[in-house]
């Protein structure tokens, strides 16, 4: 059962220390799980895992390709690795690696892409990937993700050792937005309705989650009502989240930190092409580099802001 809390606010503990702390907790019970890293032990948090399970942890270097080949090779051994760089390495740099000898394989291997799009920030255009979650689209069979929030961070990990397959988890190092009450249940593959609405609907996922409910409620002072979808599962999508969408409230935005090109925004209206009709409009990046600025900064800078989805839901709205 999903809980949404009652005011929005920022997490007590970065993701980072809830991945690295919900990993070593699984590691107790579970002798197959391993973790591997770019040299970024300390920007992920995995420092804690390395010393409390010095054999079950492998520094790489900064060889990215080489890092999911080891991966792929343990997991043809049984084991279930967990291998975490800066999400364009994570993806871009390493993807015939992650085509082939993952996906093509067949195995059994966890990717963790941290500080997604404009997360990256200072790190600048080099570092900032609004072509990862296109990429991983891709790869037959694999399940891309991007946790809203800790509650569905550690559910997420737990699900992703259950799951027999290529996994990329889009994460966020810093603190995220609490949206979730702890006790809250989720279903992969499922979108979590956060809002309900009967005018539009928007559908979000990562730090975009936070921008539409805020865009919800300025949406409400103007007499329209929004129905907000937390799609943090990106592929497998929710279709039929999305067409009922579309039959109910007619008018679809979708919010990405992500390059429209390839992203939530494209997988959406295949779904409306081939099921139904409602009026598309999509908030993300619109075919450009990334570059270097605060999170604030490249929000306005790239129209990832909570006016930007009124904006872009007015435009919906106009074409019903």
């Amino acid at each position: 059962m999903i809980k949404v809390v009652d005011k929005i606010d920022n997490e007590p503990i970065e993701m980072r220390k809830v991945y690295a702390a919900t990993l070593i907790e699984l590691a107790k019970d579970n002798e197959d799980i391993v973790a591997l890293d770019a040299d970024l032990m300390s920007s992920i948090g995995m420092k804690e895992f390395a010393k409390t399970y010095p054999d079950r942890f492998i520094n790489c270097g900064i060889q990215e390709a080489n890092m999911v080949g080891v991966a792929a090779g343990m997991s043809a051994t049984g084991k279930i690795p967990f291998a975490h760089t800066f999400a364009p390495f994570a993806t871009r740099r390493a993807y015939d690696q992650l085509f082939l000898s993952v996906g093509y394989a067949g195995l059994n291997v966890k990717v963790v892409g941290s500080d997604p799009g404009i997360m990256a920030q200072l790190n600048g255009g080099t570092h900032m990937p609004f072509e990862d979650v296109g990429l991983m689209r891709l790869i037959p069979g694999a399940v891309v993700v991007e946790p809203t929030d800790n509650t569905v961070l550690k559910y997420v990990i737990k699900e992703a050792v259950k799951t027999y397959g290529l996994f990329y988890i889009r994460l966020s190092r810093k603190k995220s937005t609490k949206i979730y009450e702890e006790d809250s249940t989720f279903s992969l593959g499922k979108a979590n309705l956060l809002r309900e609405g009967k005018d539009v609907t928007i559908i979000a996922y990562g730090i975009m989650v936070k921008e539409a409910l805020l865009a919800a409620d300025k949406l409400k002072e103007q007499g329209i009502s929004a129905r907000v979808l937390d799609m943090y599962t990106i592929k497998p999508l929710d279709n039929d989240a999305v067409i009922k969408a579309a039959k109910e409230t007619g008018a679809i935005v979708t919010a990405e930190n992500h390059n429209i090109i390839g992203g939530l925004g494209e997988a959406v209206a295949s779904v409306l092409a081939e099921n139904t009709y409602a009026p598309l409009e999509m908030v993300g990046v619109n075919d450009r580099f990334g570059k270097v600025g605060t999170q604030e900064y490249l929000a306005k800078e790239f129209n990832l802001t909570s006016d930007d989805i009124v904006t872009k839901v007015t435009k919906a709205l106009k074409r019903k």
